[in-house]
């Protein structure tokens, strides 16, 4: 039961997503972790007090932005707070949201907007991918591959198309890619386990290959194959975390001059992104 504090909001816990973030704490896969933690970061509530929080009232439907940031380090000084240098991610670096009522800094409420309980708590694991595909600069037309159809990687596939692109999903599980295929309608999945990946690519793509492929499997067998898969000039996003090493071909890299990035959580923009495109119905 938490006490008022200034600056802070207190929610009453309605709705709470469970994703791979938190199965990698449970199985100890997640390197930015400490022990013991109380798990949760996507989730939804009823707003019961708050201090700071213009616009909000008791009462309100509220989701927040689990990253809490410094304000004035680098990264924050140039509109990034989700990568501040001393960043506390909720259920990861503190404690998170698997509680009946949660106490967070007030500036890290965000309006339901007519978004029901459910819809709200999945707005965080969507801006995951919002945030990719934004840090990636997707163009229309563009081919983006996106592997790993998780929930992750299906919620970057759905921006990369409200982005214009085509969109690849690549999976080692079939019953993934029906869903990407049937209900999300991905015009071209790919199994990882095929023997014939790169000529399925160059067939798709007009013989060009993705000019943007995006990790979302969290693998590092598949993080590291993927730079084999961007055509010449492209981008390679990594939202997939592990704790291993990076290793690739210097010559395949430099060659094809790629670029290279992390995309780490979201900001308030990709928030307001995902919220927008759920209610136009896109």
């Amino acid at each position: 039961d938490p006490k008022p504090q200034p600056g802070h909001a207190i929610i009453q816990i309605k709705q709470v997503c469970v994703c791979g973030t938190d199965l990698h704490a449970f199985e100890g896969t997640q390197p930015y972790f400490d022990y013991p933690r109380i798990l949760g970061h996507e989730l939804s509530g009823i707003l019961v007090s708050a201090d700071q929080a213009p616009g909000f009232s008791p009462g309100d439907l509220v989701t927040i932005i689990p990253y809490l940031n410094c304000g004035h380090c680098l990264a924050c000084r140039n509109g990034k707070p989700n990568c501040c240098v001393s960043i506390k991610v909720c259920g990861v670096h503190i404690d998170g949201g698997m509680v009946d009522y949660f106490s967070v800094p007030s500036y890290t409420l965000v309006h339901s907007q007519g978004l029901t309980q459910q819809e709200l708590a999945l707005v965080e694991p969507l801006a995951i991918g919002a945030h990719g595909i934004r840090r990636s600069t997707v163009q229309p037309g563009e081919f983006v591959l996106v592997i790993g159809a998780g929930p992750i990687g299906l919620g970057t596939m759905e921006f990369a198309r409200i982005s214009g692109a085509h969109v690849i999903a690549m999976d080692t599980n079939t019953n993934r890619l029906e869903f990407a295929k049937n209900v999300l309608n991905i015009p071209f999945v790919i199994n990882a386990t095929d023997d014939h990946i790169t000529e399925q690519l160059l067939e798709i793509t007009n013989g060009d290959m993705p000019s943007v492929v995006i990790d979302a499997t969290g693998s590092q067998k598949a993080i590291n194959n993927g730079i084999n898969y961007i055509g010449h000039g492209g981008r390679y996003t990594l939202i997939g975390l592990q704790k291993g090493d990076l290793i690739f071909s210097h010559p395949e890299f430099h060659k094809r001059e790629l670029t290279l990035m992390s995309s780490r959580n979201a900001t308030r923009q990709d928030f307001d992104h995902v919220i927008g495109s759920i209610r136009n119905g896109s």
